[in-house]
């Protein structure tokens, strides 16, 4: 059936059977044509530099073509061109605050407790691009703990704590004494405060049938920074061991909020701080939109590929796991950092490298063992061929955690640390 597709840019319909024959020549002659590889790639990156030379013309006609070509139900070029159309149409318009916030506002409305956990385990079950911290992290953190009888872990991640039950299943069958674990969660994403309280129920439920004594508490962050959280609010006890867990989180806080964040982390005397970020830097190219762009896509692309490997055309779970990408695309590309958007709404994320010097200030990095590492590798041997573990290849003689990669690319890192 031909898909009708109405530009907001002019009047004119096309049917995807004539978006098929599109080509778009630029100033300098080329033909670009959307059957070619990577078409999409081509015409955004023409777009993004217009908008940087702030050539009224070339802006409107590429986002003009664009809008023709693209679609969120087609395949990895047209979803790619469709929700990077969305932010540089935003970036051009600046529009980017308002549109951010109006997305964030529809997906607040339709986010419940059963579509948010239908989402994560169907993701973990196709892909290990969350799963693989879990692993690292609890292997960490289960070494730091061993011999200890009173366990608290403060945990920063929105995951719908996904990663605890198989810890609690190693706590309820260690050799010695089970320990009792004290679970803190603070919530960094609003859309994860409105399922917690189901969580939390769940949690506890599958704590008393493992036999281990569980208590869990959640903190709302999501509207203040990090930094500011204090010991006494943790509930951080002197005669706990104590870890900090973040997955996914500290790309989350205002970049020149980060080291009070781990001078956080540090005041707590935490036995191990385990971290895991997406290997991505949205950071340091932040003043030249062009630059942030190429690492945008960059990023975007291999993961848009990743989710056209693991799902199926037609799920709806690939769908909402993409349209969540969207939000995050007009954040970094559309949206002044100096804008108060809110708190816990930053999206610049550093790579692994950044990661560790800003660590390396106040912790030192602890290698994960051998068996943590064999862990990993056997639950990558669980999904489909084209994911792999490998270590930091810039600098082979120093420990800098471990990554998973797709393809030989990079895409989540993962390292434990100590003070």
């Amino acid at each position: 059936m031909e898909r009708t597709h109405l530009s907001p840019y002019t009047n004119h319909q096309t049917t995807s059977k004539e978006q098929s024959i599109h080509t778009y020549t630029d100033s300098g002659g080329g033909e670009t044509c959307p059957d070619e590889d990577k078409w999409a790639s081509r015409l955004l990156r023409q777009c993004a530099l217009a908008i940087s030379e702030k050539d009224s013309a070339k802006i409107n006609h590429l986002l003009w073509m664009l809008n023709e070509l693209s679609s969120p139900y087609g395949d990895c070029d047209q979803k790619l061109a469709y929700y990077f159309l969305q932010a540089l149409f935003c970036k051009a318009t600046e529009s980017g605050q308002r549109c951010y916030k109006t997305l964030v506002s529809v997906a607040d409305k339709s986010h419940c407790f059963d579509s948010a956990r239908k989402l994560i385990l169907k993701f973990q079950e196709v892909s290990p691009w969350t799963t693989f911290g879990h692993v690292a992290s609890n292997g960490a953190i289960l070494e730091a703990f061993d011999g200890e009888t009173k366990l608290h872990i403060i945990d920063i991640s929105n995951t719908l704590c996904t990663q605890w039950p198989t810890l609690l299943e190693a706590l309820a069958t260690r050799s010695d004494e089970t320990p009792s674990l004290k679970l803190t969660v603070v919530v960094t994403a609003s859309l994860v405060s409105s399922v917690m309280k189901e969580i939390t129920q769940r949690m506890e439920k599958f704590a008393r049938l493992m036999g281990v004594p569980f208590e869990i508490k959640v903190i709302n962050g999501s509207n203040m920074p990090l930094g500011d959280l204090t010991k006494e609010e943790l509930g951080v006890k002197e005669d706990e061991a104590v870890a900090v867990n973040c997955i996914g989180a500290l790309k989350r806080v205002e970049v020149e909020e980060r080291g009070d964040v781990i001078r956080l982390f540090s005041s707590l005397k935490p036995r191990v701080v385990t971290i895991v970020e997406e290997e991505a830097d949205f950071t340091s190219s932040r003043s030249d939109f062009v630059k942030c762009f190429e690492d945008c896509l960059r990023y975007y692309t291999l993961y848009f590929e990743m989710l056209e490997d693991s799902f199926t055309p037609t799920s709806n779970e690939r769908l909402m796991l993409e349209r969540e990408c969207s939000r995050s695309i007009i954040r970094v590309l559309s949206c002044d950092d100096k804008q108060n958007i809110g708190s816990g709404d930053c999206e610049r994320r550093e790579k692994g490298n950044q990661w560790c010097e800003r660590l390396k200030e106040v912790f030192s990095i602890v290698g994960f063992s051998d068996d943590v590492v064999d862990d990993v590798k056997a639950l990558l041997r669980r999904y489909r061929t084209g994911w792999s573990l490998v270590h930091d290849q810039t600098n082979p003689n120093t420990d800098s955690g471990v990554y998973l990669a797709w393809k030989d690319e990079s895409v989540v890192w993962a390292s434990a640390w100590k003070p």
